[in-house]
C-alpha cells in the first residue's frame, strides 16, 4: 500500500471517533471538510518515513503520531483562514471551512481537530506508554507556546518580528514534531532528525511566500497576494522574489544534506526533492531568472505583483 493511501485511511479512522451518532452533524461535516480532500500530507509522510528509517517497531504509535500531526496542521489552516486572520474564501481549491459552514463552526471545527489529535495519540500508547508520552510532548511543543505554530500565528500581531523566528514557529515547528515524533515513536534518538525538520519546515514557509507572489490561485487552491496585502512577514518581500528563490533552494539542499545515515537515506532525500519540485517548480524559477537577465532586476514583489 502506498504511504499516502495508508495515511488517508488512518485519518478516516481517526475522524470516525468523533462522528458517533448524536454528534452535531454540521460540526462533523465541517471537521471532515477541513481534512478531506487533503494536500500532499507531507508532515505525516515525513513522520512515517523517519519511523521506518528507525525500525518502526510500534507502527500503531507511529501512525497515531502521523495522524495527530496532520490533524493539527488541518486545524491550523482552519483557524488561519478565519476572518480575524486571512479571511480566505478558499483552501485546497474549494471553500474554506468558515466560508462553507460559518465562522462559529469553523472555530469549533479547528478546536475539535486539536482535541482529536491528542485523543488519537492517547489511544495508541498501549504498547509503548513511555514513548507515547515523549511523542505527545514533542507534538505539543510543535503546536503551542513559546515556539510552536500558535506562537508563529501570534507573531503576526506583533509590531516587530524576526522573519526567521516567525517561519520556524509558524511552519517549521510542526515539521520538527514530525521528524522527532517519528523517531521517538520507533524508540530512537530524535536529535539526529531535528535538523531535517528545521530545514524542511523553513523551506516550506519560504515556498509559501514565493507561491503567494508567483502562483496562479486556481492552481494553488487559495488566494494569492495575501502577504503584501495584509503586511505579513514574507521572504519574498524582505529578500525580493529572486532572493527568496535562492534562499529556498539553499534550504532544500540543507534539508537533503541533513538526512542522517540510515537504510532509507536516499529515499528520504528523494522525498525532499520531489516536494521541493512540487512546491516551487525549477522550470518556474529558471523562467523568472531568464526574465531577470533580459529585463534587468525584477525581483521586487511589488513589481511582480503589479
Amino acid at each position: 500500500m502506498k504511504a499516502i493511501t495508508h495515511i488517508e485511511q488512518s485519518l478516516a479512522a481517526a475522524l470516525a471517533l468523533g462522528e458517533a451518532p448524536g454528534c452535531p452533524p454540521k460540526l462533523a461535516n465541517a471537521v471532515r471538510h477541513a481534512v478531506f480532500p487533503g494536500g500532499a500530507r507531507i508532515r505525516p509522510q515525513l513522520c512515517l518515513a523517519v519511523a521506518h528509517a528507525c525500525g518502526n517497531d510500534d507502527p500503531l504509535l507511529a501512525d497515531a503520531a502521523a495522524v495527530a500531526i496532520e490533524l493539527l496542521h488541518c486545524a491550523s489552516l482552519v483557524h488561519d483562514d478565519l476572518p480575524c486572520f486571512d479571511d480566505a474564501p478558499t483552501r485546497r481549491g474549494r471553500a474554506s471551512v468558515h466560508w462553507a459552514y460559518g465562522e462559529s463552526l469553523a472555530v469549533l471545527a479547528g478546536d475539535a481537530l486539536i482535541v482529536l489529535a491528542f485523543q488519537t495519540l492517547g489511544l495508541a500508547g498501549g504498547q509503548s506508554p513511555k514513548r507515547m508520552a515523549e511523542v505527545l510532548g514533542v507534538v505539543a511543543k510543535g503546536v503551542g507556546m513559546p515556539f510552536g505554530i500558535v506562537a508563529g500565528q501570534a507573531w503576526e500581531s506583533e509590531s516587530r518580528v524576526s522573519l526567521t523566528a516567525y517561519q520556524r514557529a509558524k511552519t517549521g515547528a510542526l515539521f520538527v514534531a514530525a521528524t522527532a515524533g517519528g523517531a521517538l515513536a520507533a524508540g530512537a534518538d530524535p536529535k539526529p532528525w531535528v535538523a531535517l525538520g528545521e530545514w524542511l519546515g523553513e523551506a516550506y514557509q519560504v515556498a509559501d511566500d514565493i507561491r503567494d507572489v508567483m502562483a496562479d490561485p486556481s492552481l494553488l487552491g487559495k488566494p494569492v497576494g495575501q502577504d503584501l496585502a495584509l503586511g505579513r512577514p514574507s521572504s519574498a518581500i524582505d529578500l525580493g522574489l529572486g532572493g527568496a528563490i535562492a534562499y529556498f533552494e539553499k534550504l532544500v539542499q540543507s534539508a537533503i544534506d541533513s538526512v542522517p545515515e540510515c537504510t532509507s537515506r536516499e529515499a528520504m532525500r528523494q522525498l525532499v526533492r520531489q516536494e521541493s519540485e512540487r512546491l516551487v517548480p525549477r522550470e518556474a524559477c529558471d523562467k523568472f531568472r531568464h526574465v531577470q537577465a533580459v529585463q534587468g532586476d525584477t525581483s521586487s514583489v511589488k513589481g511582480v505583483a503589479a
